[in-house]
C-alpha cells in the first residue's frame, strides 16, 4: 500500500478504511495517555462509592450521547454485577435512561433541566452523583450538578480535555489527560470498568460465599 487508505474496490466511490499502520497509531498514543492517567483519582472514586454503599446512600449517573450509554452502562455494572448473595445491593440509577421523563421536561421546560429536574425528585442529601461528560460543559450536567450541590450530596465527575466548568463543581474529579473526544471516551468506559471490578472484589471480600473466600485465599498467597 503506498498512502494511509485502502479502497476496498475499483470505484472511486468506495469507502476508505484505515490501514493496520493507524490502528497502531491509534492504540499507541491511548497507551501514551494512560500513562498520565491519574490512577490515584479512580481508587479515591471506588472508595467514596464504597461508603455511600456502608450508608445505604444512593447513587445517581447521567450524561449525554456516549456519555448517556456510559451511564446506562455503569448502572447495569454497579447495580447487577456487584450483587452478592447474603449482602444488601448497591442502589443506582441511570438518569440517562427515561427517555419519556427525560423528553417531558425538555419539551415543556428546557433541555438543560433534563438531569437537575430528574434527581430533584429522588436526591438525598449524602447521595452520590457521577456526573459524565467528555468536555466539562455541557449545560445539562452542569445544572445537574448545581441541583446535586443545592441538595447536600458528594459529587464524582468523569471528564476531559481540563475538565471544563464542571471540574470546579465535583468533590472529585477525574479529568483523562487529553483533548481527543474518542481517547476521552475511551478511558472513561475503562475507569468505569476498572471502578466496578474494585467495587466488586470489596464486596465479595465482605461476604462468605466460596467466591470470597478464594478470593481472599488467592491475596494472601
Amino acid at each position: 500500500m503506498n498512502n494511509s487508505y485502502e479502497q476496498r474496490n475499483d470505484s472511486p466511490e468506495a469507502p476508505c478504511f484505515p490501514t493496520i499502520t493507524e490502528a497502531r497509531g491509534y492504540f499507541g498514543h491511548l497507551n501514551r495517555i494512560l500513562q498520565w492517567l491519574p490512577y490515584e483519582t479512580v481508587d479515591q472514586i471506588v472508595f467514596q462509592l464504597l461508603q455511600a454503599y456502608e450508608a445505604n446512600r444512593m447513587i445517581f449517573t447521567f450524561g449525554n450521547g456516549g456519555s448517556a450509554s456510559l451511564a446506562s452502562h455503569m448502572a447495569c455494572d454497579l447495580g447487577k454485577g456487584t450483587s452478592v448473595a447474603g449482602l444488601r445491593r448497591l442502589r443506582v440509577m441511570s438518569l440517562s435512561d427515561n427517555i419519556a421523563l427525560m423528553t417531558a421536561w425538555a419539551n415543556d421546560a428546557k433541555y438543560e433541566d433534563i438531569f437537575a429536574e430528574q434527581l430533584r425528585n429522588f436526591v438525598e442529601p449524602d447521595d452520590v452523583v457521577l456526573a459524565i461528560s467528555g468536555s466539562g460543559n455541557s449545560p445539562n450536567v452542569l445544572n445537574g450538578l448545581h441541583a446535586a450541590r443545592e441538595a447536600g450530596c458528594y459529587i464524582i465527575g468523569l471528564t476531559g480535555f481540563e475538565g471544563g466548568k464542571m471540574k470546579s463543581l465535583c468533590d472529585l474529579c477525574l479529568v483523562v489527560p487529553s483533548d481527543n473526544m474518542q481517547f476521552i471516551e475511551d478511558l472513561h468506559v475503562c475507569i468505569s470498568h476498572s471502578i466496578y471490578t474494585a467495587v466488586r472484589h470489596q464486596l465479595l471480600l465482605r461476604s462468605n460465599s466460596p467466591r470470597a473466600r478464594a478470593a481472599q485465599a488467592n491475596a494472601a498467597d
